[in-house]
């Protein structure tokens, strides 16, 4: 552990899917010190779970490095209207679309609607995600085993089949598993089966476009300050998050995000089939 003591997070509960605007407090999720370089000019993406934390941050980042944006959300409409100020704030484009990502035809529509404002599109990142804490197994019913399914991975392959319908040699696909993958977690069983799940993805994916010159890689955060974490655990959970890693602190979005960066650009252009662990020092074997 890191010996400098890690501030706690007042405790706080929210109902799922969470709000970044209602969070003490808020996540760094903004870039406000990051120094682009140009290193996505003249790409749109499309980012799945884009309205806070991750991939409001994400959406940032790609919009400083020149990309015109979607974000996908399922309903938290000012956290995405704030994204979205966000985007534009750095002059790029940025397109909303409400929806369930966890229905195929949802995700069809999406695509064709990034695609239409777009003409084109070079960059997908797969990010929603929600997750139930349950103490047993037997307590995870089949609701809640097929909507974690549907939302963490079915949506991920209904996502990159509508994308890869449009892109074209040099695109890039980027999946956002989790820590949880590599080391369980007995409390999140089917949560942690759906990140599990999303590693294979990636490798298995980026073996079949590799032929077509596209890459597909993966981003496997520790615990981050988000608005998955008040929605998912009780108040003394969020009071103590993220103490448990070596640096003894949770992370932000906005350390999370240059890894969307890295990999969705020409620097990570030797890289494929791989997944950076952003994570605060935990060792991962696998």
């Amino acid at each position: 552990m890191s010996s400098v003591e890690a501030p706690s997070f007042p405790p706080q509960q929210q109902q799922q899917p969470g709000k970044e605007h209602e969070m003490q407090p808020r996540p760094e999720s903004k870039a406000e010190g990051y120094r682009p370089a140009g290193k996505l000019l003249g790409k749109a993406a499309l980012i799945s779970g884009g309205d806070s934390g991750i991939g409001r941050a994400v959406a940032v980042m790609f919009a400083k490095e020149g990309a015109d944006v979607a974000v996908l959300y399922l309903n938290e409409h000012q956290d995405a209207e704030e994204t979205r100020r966000l985007v534009e704030q750095e002059n790029r484009r940025c397109l909303l679309i409400a929806g369930d990502v966890g229905d195929s035809a949802f995700c069809e529509q999406a695509v064709r609607q990034t695609v239409e404002a777009f003409g084109h599109l070079d960059i997908l990142v797969n990010n929603a995600a929600e997750q139930h804490v349950q103490t047993r197994l037997e307590d995870i019913t089949d609701e809640q085993l097929e909507r974690t399914f549907r939302t963490n991975i079915f949506a991920y392959f209904y996502l990159a089949r509508a994308a890869l319908k449009y892109m074209r040699e040099g695109a890039t696909i980027i999946n956002t598993t989790s820590v949880t993958a590599y080391e369980g977690n007995p409390k999140l069983i089917d949560y942690a089966s759906t990140k599990g799940a999303i590693v294979a993805f990636t490798r298995s994916l980026a073996l079949a476009l590799a032929e077509r010159n596209i890459r597909v890689n993966g981003v496997a955060p520790g615990p981050i300050w988000t608005p998955l974490i008040p929605a998912t655990f009780p108040e003394e959970k969020v009071e103590q998050f993220g103490k448990n890693t070596p640096l003894g602190r949770a992370g932000q979005p906005d350390e999370v995000a240059p890894c969307y960066v890295f990999l969705a650009s020409s620097d990570a252009s030797y890289i494929s089939g791989q997944v950076l662990h952003p994570n605060g020092g935990r060792v991962i074997n696998g």
